[in-house]
């Protein structure tokens, strides 16, 4: 029983802190997940906490990760695990069952699970953890009670600095399409061998004011007793995704999405997703600058925001914007980069460059490293 708890410790441990350590990379982005949970909970008053309760979940895995691993607290820890894996295995159940939220976020961008991929996960951790719960008495820490206490206040501060590190700048590892590196046009493209759609011709006929639905192979069932109605194609397999599926641009009710992508030299995206949001201090400070001189240069800035034509046009005007702003949706705007504003370096649909608005360049530093020239 001893070997299988350790092993257990190690598997559970090892994923608690992986878990914590990949949202902890993210938590801005984590902060989305949650937020959504709430919407799905009709708990919409606990959005604005969403950003602090992200970081404050990360924090905490971590440290339940290596506590289970060390031995630390073995009771406290024992119970801390038992309860967060009933609530989430709880909450993934109900998300799957409903269709409610596509992805938990358990592992940030960098694995996606569908909603039954993550309660199978969920129920597997519940099996590995009930061991732990069980043998809880006997387990021993690997250190001294002022080694235990050394290494949680090291790793509280490690994991705590990571996260606000992240939080302040951009991750420090990207896994999302729109990843420095990436071209948004290939994130579009479906690679070879994907599924698609699976489509079925569904007719439509009506009886007794009640309507049925009857494939090619049922409609012999709709007799004269029934009236037809439509005939419609329906969705009954959802296919492969491309990465990139959502992403657009427009004005004015125009679409300027490729003229944008294929531009050949360098063009900026000043995204602010939502403009009343945005940090309306660095326009003055570090962006006005900037476009001005990208403007001289003859690069092109685009602002990219979700909000709505009358907030972005008072928007402009308080923060003395040189530039036009397009419309995107916010979801992508969100995805694209973790900061609001954020700026991206786009040559030819291809991300060469982001910064969070803590980061914002100077156009020297900005063409110390890409040249006009190229």
């Amino acid at each position: 029983m001893k070997n299988i708890v350790l092993i257990c410790r190690l598997l559970v441990g090892g994923l608690f802190i992986i878990s914590g350590l990949i949202k902890a990379n993210d938590a801005v982005g984590f902060s989305y997940k949650l937020a959504e949970y709430f919407e799905v909970f009709g708990m919409e008053w606990l959005k604005p906490t969403a950003l602090v309760l992200a970081m404050l979940i990360c924090i905490f895995e971590v440290l339940c990760g290596v506590t289970t691993l060390t031995g630390t607290w073995p009771k406290l820890t024992s119970w801390a695990l038992m309860a967060m894996i009933v609530f989430f295995t709880f909450l993934t159940f109900y998300s799957a069952y409903f269709n409610k939220v596509t992805d938990c976020g358990c592992f940030g961008d960098a694995l996606k699970l569908t909603p039954w991929g993550s309660f199978t996960k969920d129920i597997v951790l519940l099996i590995f953890i009930i061991p732990i719960f069980l043998y809880r008495n006997h387990i021993k820490s690997f250190f001294s009670a002022k080694g235990d206490k050394i290494v949680l206040v090291l790793t509280a501060f490690i994991i705590s600095s990571f996260t606000i590190y992240t939080y302040r700048h951009l991750p420090v590892i990207d896994f999302r399409p729109y990843a420095i590196g990436k071209n948004i046009q290939e994130g579009m493209k479906l690679p070879p061998g994907a599924k698609t759609d699976s489509i079925a011709m569904i007719f439509i006929y009506e009886k007794d004011g009640q309507r049925f639905e009857f494939s090619p192979q049922e409609i012999g069932k709709a007799d004269s007793t029934y009236t037809f109605v439509d005939r419609i194609d329906k969705v009954v397999r959802q296919g492969d995704k491309p990465p990139i599926h959502d992403f657009s641009i427009s004005k004015d009710g125009s679409d300027y999405t490729e003229d944008i992508l294929d531009k050949d030299g360098y063009t900026f995206l000043l995204v602010c997703y939502n403009i009343n949001k945005t940090d309306k201090d660095v326009f003055a400070k570090k962006i006005n600058p900037f476009v001005e001189k990208c403007d001289k240069a003859g690069i092109p800035v685009i602002g990219m925001t979700a909000s709505i034509d009358s907030e972005v046009e008072a928007f402009r005007h308080e923060v003395q914007a040189a530039f036009d702003f397009y419309t995107t949706d916010e979801t992508t705007l969100k995805t694209i980069i973790r900061s609001n504003p954020g700026l991206v370096l786009l040559k030819k649909g291809t991300v060469l460059n982001m910064w969070h608005y803590n980061d914002f360049p100077t156009f020297d530093e900005f063409v110390a490293k890409h040249p006009l020239n190229q």
